[in-house]
């Protein structure tokens, strides 16, 4: 499991070689291991025969968090500060050996694996793109859980370490290197080694800043005004999550209160505030989320079965907009070739700059190489010509939404592609049916629905039409998770499945407002909520043209079982005096000339009897029991299959709280009956909407959640 080598420079190398999986994993076996070793080490210091210490993996990636399912399944307060405070005093031994300790990052280390090398002296990484290093924790819901928060207070300052903790970013090398996270860059593993032991030839005593003065505190020993950056923090925190995500509070208290204890004591904190965060419905939720639901997706669980891997090579995008030119740009960030085709070579190039320009960015900010930036780009081929699709293994469409625009320009292409190409639509409302029939072989054609913008935005709807072949799905998938995006099979039907369900809470946020409650009221409710925009400025944004279209995919449908919405003839009616969103810089705001500013339209309240009174929570439980219903009669029709699809689907596609675990795991949070309960409240009140679905009603019988 850990490998002893000594040089002639009494310096040993441990390295890290896990048995039975393809990761080092930091478990309880890891740090058992570690115990006879470090004791032998402080025998070699007390007998003058170790240098120093470097530690380093033989895996493709150093050393990676583990425990997820312990968290998640436990509600021990004991066990959960236990193991705590067991991974705070390994890493306390690791770091106080006598001597200097470094850890040589040959691959990624995330969660405790990176909070492991953090406990050394010194952390040196092999400068490559592909490696991760972080602490991704709080992302999960939760917080490191070994000290890792004292140590970054220490190592950077408050305001620092609060990012490094709460913006959930993992950082390769360069971006580490900046950030104060890691000490060095290597160019290759014989480099690595070599700076390592070169850094031990020169600094043989190992003290970490804590250790420098007996019961010193970080404020004692900093200029930094950490009540100013308290403060700071507290208000940014405010801002961004509306204090409803317990980890990013615990990490600003943590942080607070460490600053005024001595470092072993500032640890006990950390891990008291670790055992209360996991034990919150909301952890449970994110951990539900992000880490299983999120797997399950990732690792292809509807992915059909008995077909062999798809690799393509060459893919082809039609239309070099804003979403062609960000598809053409994830494809060769895979490593992929991409020819973008526009009306003209000088507007298809419009594409590859577009790439370009991402790249330099990331060159700027030490995300990646300039030779590297290079390569990518070589990658991208611009063209007016349909002749250059020749060989490509899949082309997507992503021109203006316009079917009978979208059908010509896949005409134009079929004579040039093979019977063994994928053809995709990246269209956002018309039926994947529609635009089959324009395809000479529909078997092989698929709806591939990106989110904008497509560099930021991590998934995917793969819509399945009637023809669609299950191999065609085994292959989108494939291709999806090769860009690194997350996949979800939905099935064609109006909306699909995130503009579907996504319509809900605007269009409910429309009602409210027909109901004479305040615009400004229902706005700031939304984001109370926890979802990431507004209803009224979403509507805007997306136009209530588009809104006002799904209602209609809805009505024909469902036909005479189409029950109206009661938004629309509100919506109808702004469409009707021409304010049909932000692209005509009129809808449920007014806008500047620019559209840099807007504000809610006065006419909204126009002669109209407004409300005096509300309750929050049951505005807020309205704007997220329509979305969750809506999921349900999704689920219930077909168009998700999987529960783990819906919550994945609903948070990344239209950030549907984090907090809440996802659409479905919503209803588990709240309970199922008291949801059923509730929603017969809201149907007397409010209409057939929040009907209950017969799958809901089955797990209130058979005494199950999703």
């Amino acid at each position: 499991m850990i490998r002893y080598e000594k040089d002639t420079n009494n310096i040993v190398t441990l390295t890290l070689d896990m048995s039975g999986g393809t990761q080092n994993v930091l478990s309880q076996d890891i740090a058992q291991t570690f115990v006879p070793l470090l004791q032998h080490l402080q025998k070699e210091r007390d007998k003058g025969e170790l240098r120093g210490v470097i530690i380093t993996s033989a895996k493709q990636e150093f050393l990676v968090g583990g425990g997820v399912e312990f968290f998640y399944n436990s509600n021990d307060a004991v066990a959960l500060h236990e193991s705590s405070q067991a991974l705070t005093h390994f890493f306390r031994d690791l770091e106080s050996p006598g001597v200097t300790v470094v850890a040589a990052l040959n691959g990624s280390a995330l969660g405790s694996g990176f909070g492991f090398s953090l406990a050394c002296h010194h952390r040196i990484a092999i400068d490559k793109s592909h490696i991760q290093l972080g602490l991704p924790e709080t992302s999960l819901g939760i917080i490191p859980r070994g000290g890792e928060i004292v140590r970054l207070l220490w190592l950077l300052n408050i305001e620092k370490a609060y990012h490094v903790l709460c913006d959930g970013l993992n950082y390769t090398p360069k971006e580490a290197l900046s950030v104060g996270i890691i000490d060095d860059l290597a160019t290759d593993e014989r480099d690595l080694m070599a700076k390592a032991k070169l850094f031990l030839m020169e600094n043989r005593q190992g003290c970490r800043p804590w250790d420098e003065k007996p019961n010193q505190t970080y404020a004692e020993s900093t200029s930094e005004n950490v009540n100013e950056a308290i403060r700071k923090l507290i208000g940014e925190q405010f801002k961004r999550h509306r204090n409803l995500y317990p980890a990013y509070e615990a990490v600003l208290d943590v942080l607070s209160q460490a600053s005024t204890v001595d470092f072993d004591t500032a640890c006990k904190i950390q891990s008291r505030y670790f055992a209360q965060v996991c034990l919150t419905k909301e952890a449970k939720n994110m951990m539900r989320a992000f880490w299983y639901d999120t797997q399950a997706v990732r690792n292809g669980q509807n992915r059909p079965k008995g077909f062999g891997k798809f690799r393509p090579k060459k893919v082809g995008v039609i239309g070099a907009g804003l979403m062609g030119s960000g598809i053409a740009y994830a494809c060769a960030q895979a490593g992929l070739n991409v020819v973008i085709k526009d009306i003209s070579r000088s507007v298809a190039e419009k594409g590859k700059n577009y790439a370009e320009k991402k790249l330099d960015g990331l060159v700027k900010l030490n995300q990646l190489g300039s030779v590297e930036a290079k390569e990518m780009l070589t990658r991208i081929t611009a063209t007016e010509r349909a002749t250059e699709f020749t060989n490509c293994d899949i082309v997507i469409e992503a021109v203006f939404e316009n079917q009978a625009l979208k059908s010509k320009v896949i005409k134009e292409i079929e004579p040039f592609i093979d019977e063994y190409c994928l053809v995709a639509s990246n269209t956002n409302s018309i039926p994947i049916n529609k635009l089959a029939k324009t395809s000479a072989h529909s078997e092989q054609f698929c709806g591939l629905r990106f989110f904008r913008p497509v560099d930021e935005e991590p998934l995917v709807e793969i819509v399945r039409g009637e023809n669609t072949s299950s191999e065609t799905i085994a292959r989108a998938i494939d291709f999806v998770k090769l860009i690194k995006k997350i996949p979800i099979v939905v099935k064609d039907s109006w909306g699909f499945f995130a503009g579907r369900v996504r319509n809900t809470y605007i269009l409910e946020g429309i009602a409210m407002l027909d109901e004479g409650y305040p615009a400004a009221l229902i706005e700031n409710l939304g984001i109370q909520s926890g979802m990431l925009q507004s209803p009224l400025c979403w509507a805007d944004d997306l136009s209530l043209d588009l809104i006002s279209e799904f209602e209609k995919q809805a009505a024909e449908l469902y036909g005479p079982k189409y029950i109206r919405h009661p938004a629309a003839n509100l919506l109808e009616y702004l469409m009707n005096i021409g304010r049909n969103g932000a692209y005509v810089r009129a809808g449920f705001y007014d806008y500047s000339t620019d559209a840099q500013t807007r504000t809610l339209w006065r006419g909204l309240s126009e002669n109209k009897t407004m409300q005096t009174t509300f309750d929050a929570e049951h505005l807020i439980e309205r704007l997220l029991f329509v979305q969750s219903l809506e999921a349900l009669w999704c689920l219930q029709e077909g168009v998700i299959q999987s529960v783990a699809e819906a919550n994945v689907g609903s948070i990344f596609g239209w950030r549907f709280p984090a907090i809440k675990g996802g659409v479905i795991q919503y209803i588990n949070h709240y309970g199922i009956e008291a949801f059923i309960a509730r929603c017969a409240e809201y149907e007397k009140l409010y209409g057939p909407r929040f009907r209950v679905p017969k799958i809901l009603k089955q797990k209130a019988v058979d005494k199950t959640i999703f």
